[in-house]
């Protein structure tokens, strides 16, 4: 069993950085990881995955170029780093894991954390 956990939301002016973490419980070294996203009235969409190696990483267009994925298996820990941050990133975020390889459609991953809310003002 895998227990997901983000922090790091908060609220922030366009232009500006985040990072989140999403801590796990349970050892995720052989998980693909991922973030996804929902924004009020919107279904959850794709953001970002991470192999459980840390080699393959995919990014929503949206974000690439923008936003980096990472993760530090010692730590069971998978970050986002969040730079030059837009009105449109306003959404609740979310950890998401899966056995093996990576994957950007929300059915498939397994494990889901809470969600944390990040909200960027213009």
């Amino acid at each position: 069993q895998v227990q997901l956990v983000e922090s790091g939301g908060g609220l922030v002016q366009a232009g500006d950085s985040l990072r989140l973490s999403c801590a796990a419980s349970g050892r995720t070294s052989r998980y693909a990881m991922a973030w996804f996203r929902q924004a009020p009235g919107k279904e959850r969409e794709f953001v970002t995955t991470i192999s459980s190696s840390g080699s393959t990483t995919r990014y929503a267009d949206s974000v690439k170029g923008r936003f980096t994925i990472s993760r530090d298996n010692a730590k069971n820990t998978v970050y986002l780093q969040m730079n030059s941050l837009k009105p449109e990133d306003t959404a609740v975020y979310y950890c998401a894991a899966r056995p093996l390889a990576t994957a950007i459609t929300v059915r498939e991953y397994e494990y889901w954390g809470q969600g944390t809310q990040v909200t960027v003002s213009s």
